[in-house]
């Protein structure tokens, strides 16, 4: 089975290059995506629990989630950024792996639980702000993003061990291990 050729285009571009030849940059993305990843989680987690009424119960949830804004898109601008520079360097391989596929729908449904409740449970926050028991969406929206974020970190994981990159040893490379 052949990848698009968008997806072929991609993993021959200069960062694909780049990413596959450089001893380097392998463990320095790697490190990015996960410092990223790790703030994007912490910071949603942080307004997911006050949703959820386990965390800073007397801070008021637009202060609470206005302190952990702009980490969280700064750091999810990273996240996109090495993730794309992870997928370039083998992006025929990703396309075709499940539980790449699963992660990256787990990150568009933490995007349409996010959405949904900026737009229809957020907009009466005045009512429910400070004091004032969180309504059950907010905190079914809470619960949910925490399940979602979970699942694109699992799924991150697995797509290390799953993505199939052939890793070959160089011909002039003799391993004795006769003195053992």
């Amino acid at each position: 089975m052949n990848a698009p050729a968008i997806i072929e285009r991609i993993e021959a571009s200069g960062i694909g290059e780049w990413m596959r030849s450089s001893i380097h940059a392998m463990p320095w993305v790697n490190a990015m995506h996960v410092l990223c990843i790790t703030l994007v989680f912490g910071s949603i987690l942080v307004v997911d629990l006050r949703l959820l009424g386990l965390l800073d119960k007397d801070r008021a949830v637009t202060r609470v989630s206005g302190e952990m804004l702009r980490l969280t898109w700064v750091a999810f601008i990273g996240a996109v950024v090495s993730g794309a520079m992870f997928f370039a360097a083998n992006a025929s391989t990703y396309w075709f792996n499940g539980a790449f596929r699963l992660k990256m729908l787990a990150i568009l449904l933490a995007g349409a639980n996010m959405l949904a409740f900026q737009f229809i449970t957020y907009r009466g926050v005045a009512a429910w702000d400070r004091g004032q028991p969180v309504p059950g969406a907010a905190r079914l929206a809470g619960a949910l993003s925490i399940l979602m974020w979970t699942s694109v970190i699992v799924l991150g994981r697995i797509i290390g061990f799953t993505k199939g990159v052939a890793v070959e040893v160089p011909e002039n490379i003799d391993f004795d291990f006769s003195g053992f």
